[in-house]
């Protein structure tokens, strides 16, 4: 079984971590790429190598395809893994991969330039058989178009972005008095975020769940899944909180569920890891899009199934078949991941960059924490605020969230707001315990309303734990003696 000798992984923090852990337990060497404020980050002292990639600005350093393609070349890596976010779901950046002789470790890129377009990946799905929502059959070409459409699938409708992804460029329409300004509003917002002004109306629904499958698919036909997730807790169209398997999730609906995410799989000619992505209401489900890389929230599906999938990523890019059927994957307990991130939730989820001046992982029975960061690290305006990933594994459901109730006790992280104290609310709230959850549960369960009381709690709690901390001369000296015992491993 070979793998690849060398890989580089064009992103960075938690997920260049987690890239790099499934590498080094295959014995494959990792190059890093960093950005200024990244010089001293915790996935540059965990690869093999590293190489400065560009200044701070996103469009000079991790999104500069022509620098880390050189930095490829220069290191002598085979193949490319872009994590998410950045150039994860770049059709350009990796069919350029594909022309330097280099592996990019996901989808071809034909398959993301099919399902990079919501309007054409919706069109395909719907002559499978795959249910969708009603709307334009492509993209709004004129206002009386739109109009009728509107009429026609019946208020409230939802304008969205083709080439758009996490909530960009979205315009809720109630009314009909609402729709050209929506629709002018979303264009723009498209054409300067992505370069397409192209956009479409379809159905809203009001308070739907947002359930998703994991699929693998090699290159010898095999393609299953790998069951479900539910994602609905979020803000501003992007995930909080995400648990697995979906805890409405009966046999009837997994089934035909599946067999539809396998479907979207196999007509886009998938290979690799990826995610289908439905909305749920009523009894139907429907078709949104499907993600062409690794989610955040693998990490949850990962622990109800014991399959790694990063490795999985890995082997199939190398060209190996998938080593076990459908028959093979069962679900084993329940898992919850809360996403850390430094931001202000008392204030629109504004982000609050800053330097970490305590900081303490929880562990303990069933805890899994992904991250990049460390005390003293200085999380920068310029990058996504994540923090870190907190999951919680539990034989049932219950068990998952009273686990993670107590792993956000035991969470220390003080310099930065942070949304522990909102994850707090969130894991006491009955609803959510109940499992009545939907895309608009933050405002429709008015967490807001005893989250100032979580916060004061959460603070409290930080700063009892965090002095007990051991600081000053000997925090230093720990420190430096790490930095030492890495480098020494780097080099040996």
């Amino acid at each position: 079984m070979r793998y690849f000798e060398k890989v580089l992984i064009a992103n960075r923090g938690e997920i260049a971590i987690r890239v790099m852990r499934a590498c080094r337990e295959l014995g494959i060497e990792t190059v890093a790429v960093y950005s200024t404020p990244d010089k001293n980050a915790l996935h540059v002292k965990y690869a093999d190598e590293a190489f400065f990639v560009g200044e701070a600005p996103p469009q000079k350093s991790y999104l500069n395809m022509d620098r880390i393609l050189e930095i490829a070349e220069m290191s002598g890596a085979e193949a490319v893994h872009p994590g998410y976010g950045f150039l994860a779901e770049n059709a350009t950046f990796a069919r350029r991969v594909d022309e330097e002789g280099l592996t990019f470790i996901g989808p071809s890129w034909k398959t993301i330039e099919m399902m990079g377009s919501k309007i054409e990946s919706k069109q395909a799905m719907k002559d499978a058989g795959v249910p969708v929502l009603p709307g334009t059959e492509g993209g709004v070409r004129s206002l009386d178009e739109a109009a009728r459409v509107a009429d026609e699938i019946g208020y409230p409708v939802i304008v969205k972005a083709s080439a758009g992804g996490g909530g960009i460029g979205m315009h809720i329409v109630n009314t009909p008095a609402d729709l050209e300004e929506a629709i002018k509003g979303s264009m723009k917002i498209a054409e300067s975020a992505f370069g397409d002004s192209t956009v479409f109306i379809e159905k809203y629904l009001v308070k739907p769940r947002h359930i998703e499958f994991q699929v693998l698919a090699d290159s010898y036909g095999n393609t299953l899944h790998l069951y479900d997730r539910e994602c609905s807790i979020q803000r501003r169209h992007q995930k909080l909180v995400e648990e697995a398997p979906c805890p409405i999730m009966t046999d009837a609906l997994r089934e035909r569920m599946a067999d539809s995410a396998v479907t979207v799989a196999k007509t886009s000619g998938y290979q690799n890891a990826g995610t289908v992505e439905f909305l749920y209401a009523d009894g139907n489900y429907y078709f949104m899009e499907m993600n062409t890389r690794l989610q955040v929230e693998h990490t949850i599906t990962e622990m109800i199934t014991g399959i790694d999938i990063v490795k999985q990523q890995l082997a199939v890019a190398a060209g190996l078949d998938l080593p076990f059927g459908q028959e093979d994957i069962g679900i084993r307990g329940h898992a919850i991941e809360c996403r850390i991130n430094a931001e202000d939730p008392l204030n629109n989820f504004q982000a609050d960059p800053g330097k970490i001046i305590r900081y303490r992982s929880p562990g303990g029975p069933g805890i899994r924490v992904d991250s990049g960061i460390h005390m003293g690290y200085a999380i920068p305006p310029t990058y996504d605020s994540m923090i870190s990933k907190l999951c919680a594994w539990g034989q049932t459901r219950m068990e998952s969230i009273e686990r993670m109730r107590r792993a956000i006790y035991e969470y220390v992280i003080l310099g930065v707001k942070t949304t522990l104290p909102l994850h707090h609310a969130i894991m006491h709230n009955r609803e959510y315990v109940q499992g009545n959850t939907h895309t608009h549960f933050l405002q429709e369960e008015h967490i807001a309303q005893t989250l100032g009381r979580s916060l004061r709690e959460e603070e409290a709690r930080m700063q009892t734990l965090a002095a007990s901390f051991r600081q000053g001369k000997e925090m230093a000296a720990i420190s430096a003696a790490v930095n030492v015992y890495i480098n020494q491993q780097r080099r040996g």
